[in-house]
Parts: C-alpha cells; sequence; structure tokens
C-alpha cells in the first residue's frame, strides 16, 4: 500500500482494484479559467508507486459511435504488454480480465468508466486480457504499452463470453470481424501462468 503522503508529492492517487496489479491513477488536475493542465505520465512518479514499465509506445483510437466493442484483447509471451489506457474525448466502459492460470482470480473482472471528464487511467498488466465499450459517439482513448504489436501473439476473447459474467452496458455491440470470431476463455490461446 502507497503512502499518503507519497501520493499528494506526486500528485497521483493510486486505486487498487481487486485483481492484483490493475489500478486506477487519477492524477492531479489544475484548473482555472483557461482550462487545466495535468501530468498523465511522468516516469520517475510512475516508478515510486511501483509502476515501473519501460514505456515504449503510445496508441490512439477513435470509435465514432456509442456502442462500439474493442476487444478483449492481449498479447502472448513473449510479446506480453502492459497498457496505461486513459479517455481524452467521451467516455468508455473499460473491463480487464484474470488470464493467468492458477491465479486465484482467474476468470475474473474489473470493469470501471474512464471518461475525458474524470481524467482517470487503468493500468492493465501483462496476463489481463482488456476490452472497451464507448458510451456516447466520437470517443478517442489514448494508451501506452511496453511491447511492441506482434500479430502472431495477438489473442482475445469473445466479449460476451458467459462464463466471464460481465455486465456490458450493451446488448448489440458494433464490433469488427475480427472481435466476432473470437473464442471463449477456455478456447483462447494463452501461455500465462499465475
Amino acid at each position: 500500500m502507497i503512502e499518503k503522503d507519497l501520493l499528494s508529492r506526486i500528485g497521483m492517487n493510486l486505486i487498487e482494484t481487486d485483481l492484483e496489479g490493475v489500478v486506477i491513477l487519477e492524477p492531479t488536475v489544475f484548473g482555472d479559467h483557461r482550462g487545466f493542465f495535468m501530468e498523465s505520465y511522468t516516469k520517475h512518479k510512475f516508478e515510486s508507486l511501483g509502476l515501473d514499465f519501460n514505456l515504449i509506445q503510445d496508441n490512439h483510437s477513435l470509435s465514432s459511435e456509442a456502442g462500439t466493442i474493442r476487444g478483449l484483447h492481449y498479447q502472448t509471451n513473449p510479446m506480453s504488454l502492459t497498457k496505461i489506457i486513459r479517455c481524452i474525448r467521451g467516455e468508455i466502459f473499460d473491463v480487464v480480465v484474470d488470464i493467468r492460470k492458477g491465479s486465484p482470480t482467474y476468470g475474473k473482472s474489473f470493469s470501471t468508466i474512464l471518461s475525458a471528464e474524470n481524467k482517470r487511467q487503468l493500468v492493465v498488466p501483462k496476463g489481463f486480457a482488456h476490452g472497451i465499450c464507448t458510451l456516447v459517439p466520437n470517443t478517442e482513448i489514448m494508451y501506452k504499452v511496453d511491447q511492441y504489436y506482434s500479430p502472431e501473439h495477438d489473442h482475445g476473447i469473445i466479449w460476451n463470453d458467459p462464463t466471464l459474467s460481465i455486465e456490458w452496458p450493451v446488448s448489440n455491440p458494433i464490433l469488427s470481424e475480427k472481435d466476432k470470431g473470437l473464442p471463449t476463455i477456455d478456447r483462447a490461446e494463452n501461455n500465462f501462468v499465475f
């Protein structure tokens, strides 16, 4: 657990979840009549929170329509990756699923709302599948990763796998052809071990 005085000096509130390593980050936001300023990422500050990742790439995604689901995605070892996601326009329902075989929380999910307004970020460590559902049109997310995209290690789980019991905010989402054909968790390729 991070000490409160350290968090105040860092300017970041860290909220732990029931899934090991999955955390929500709330930045300190400085606002006035001009707008706002915040640090979304500062390497040494993240390291002092125990978030020591070698972030090497920023990705930016736009979903034009509300009810778009992207996921549940992950990359297997040795190209597994950590993501730090934030919504810079609009609002998303963000989901993380523990897929580490042998984990006491295997198959369990965590969900939260990320929005341009709340400015929260979500850390998704290696060994977890990740997906989003847009709640409003023209939603944009940005996320940092610590590994490059590798098509041969790119895998996923179908969004509505009944064993995961995810309470998505849509019943008939907009999906890519790739995401429509993803397998259930028991059939998905996965080499993560707790």
